[in-house]
């Protein structure tokens, strides 16, 4: 990682107490900017909007995966998605440089909270409060690397802060196993350390038991999937499945029961995603358009169910079609929905095919298909484990036709070749930005690029 292009300050919230107003970033010594209780809520907030910004989950790392995915097209004239989109990714692809950057950027923040919250004796922050400070921060530092191993391999591994250009230098780029290995540690740390409640904007011992799920099901470890989902499954008063599906986001709707982890934004911390998304007379671009097969898909309601509420045309004679998850008026109040309820049902439902507890991943996979006015499937039309792994697979690529999964599940997955033809391997990862192999010379490029 580039030390001196991120030396890396906080976003500092002056005299508001919303955690996603926004304020110009200032170039401060980090040990003097968090001294007390107030400078280190500030500190965790700002690292909640690294998460939430424009290069992260606000808009450039989904699109990563919206426009590899096979399912969205681009629409507009701009080359990076362009090259996305045509399998033609190059190393200083724009979208690629700024998703690396937002997430190292996260991680840094996370860093400078780690290592100073146990060292502040202010009264008014105590023990329990540091703890939910340093759970919440090792547990956005584990996702940051997650995702970071599922778009690039193995990557820098960066624990300590980045306070000067002679610091982190030298981080040679750690395998595959060792960066899953650092995800599981944070989390592990994380989880004792946070209140076992619920709050869907903010990072919870449940919102950590929801990423292990996710994490134990790429690392293809069924029998800790399928715990990890359970324990939130199972806690039905907080996490259930909303009738119909549109229930989620329609209407306003926020924080519903379907949400484990959701981004919230506001007029002054935008998400981006509405922009991209939407048509001109919406006030978008709709350069992120659904193509013909999704849209074939979603509308038939033999497959997609209601689950066609996710899409709407424009009136003729354009007929464009386009998402609709991302709507609100404002523009750019939408939430990011990092992980939903439906999620874990079909993470479970993996987990146990894979376990060749059939009846029991049946269940999970009808619960989904259910809540989408679809009919359950049987033991009789899935009968083997292949077969409802395919099933699974499909209700996973219309479940969460918007959100980060559909490139990442068929990467993980092995079928990547079979279902979009993508037999060159060195592609199912993405480029170290140039910028960052050309500032660090021990850092390596991913082969291919």
């Amino acid at each position: 990682m580039n030390t001196r292009k991120w030396l890396l300050p906080l976003l500092l919230l002056s005299g508001c107490s919303n955690f996603l107003t926004v304020q110009p970033d200032l170039q401060v010594d980090e040990q003097k900017a968090i001294t007390n209780a107030a400078t280190a809520e500030v500190a965790l907030n700002g690292l909640y909007n690294r998460l939430g910004n424009d290069g992260y989950y606000g808009s450039n790392f989904p699109a990563l995966a919206y426009l590899s995915g096979g399912d969205i097209q681009w629409t507009g004239s701009q080359g990076a998605p362009q090259e996305i989109t045509a399998r033609k990714l190059t190393a200083d692809n724009g979208y690629v440089s700024s998703a690396w950057s937002a997430i190292y950027r996260t991680i840094l923040a996370a860093n400078y909270l780690l290592e100073t919250v146990p060292t502040l004796t202010d009264p008014l922050l105590t023990a329990d409060r540091k703890r939910q400070l340093q759970g919440e921060a090792l547990a956005i530092r584990a996702l940051s690397y997650f995702d970071l191993a599922r778009g690039w391999g193995g990557v820098q591994l960066v624990l300590k802060p980045t306070r000067t250009a002679a610091d982190n230098v030298g981080i040679v780029r750690s395998s595959l196993t060792d960066t899953y290995a650092q995800v599981l540690a944070d989390l592990t740390a994380a989880e004792p350390l946070l209140a076992n409640t619920t709050n869907r904007n903010r990072v919870t011992r449940k919102t950590v038991w929801a990423l292990r799920a996710r994490y134990h099901l790429y690392r293809s470890e069924w029998e800790q999937a399928d715990s990890y989902a359970s324990k939130l499954i199972d806690d039905a008063t907080n996490y259930k499945l909303v009738k119909p599906y549109s229930a989620f986001f329609a209407n306003n709707a926020v924080n519903t029961t379907e949400s484990i982890f959701e981004l919230a934004y506001s007029n002054s911390f935008k998400n981006g995603h509405s922009n991209w998304w939407l048509p001109p007379a919406l006030s978008g671009r709709r350069e992120w358009a659904p193509n013909a097969q999704l849209v074939a898909l979603l509308n038939n309601p033999q497959v997609g169910g209601n689950r066609s509420a996710v899409i709407a045309q424009t009136a003729p004679p354009g007929n464009l079609w386009y998402g609709r998850l991302y709507y609100r008026t404002p523009t750019g109040t939408d939430p990011a929905y990092l992980i939903r309820i439906a999620e874990l049902y079909l993470i479970r439902a993996e987990a146990r095919a894979r376990l060749g507890k059939l009846s029991d991943a049946l269940a999970d996979l009808n619960a989904v298909r259910s809540r989408a006015d679809l009919t359950a499937l049987t033991a009789t039309t899935n009968p083997t484990a292949e077969s409802l792994l395919l099933a699974i697979e499909t209700e996973r690529r219309l479940e969460f036709a918007f959100e980060t999964d559909r490139w990442f599940d068929l990467i993980r997955t092995g079928r990547v070749a079979t279902v979009l033809g993508i037999t060159d391997a060195n592609k199912y990862i993405l480029p170290i930005p140039t910028s960052e192999i050309l500032a660090d010379k021990v850092l390596t490029q991913n082969p291919g690029y």
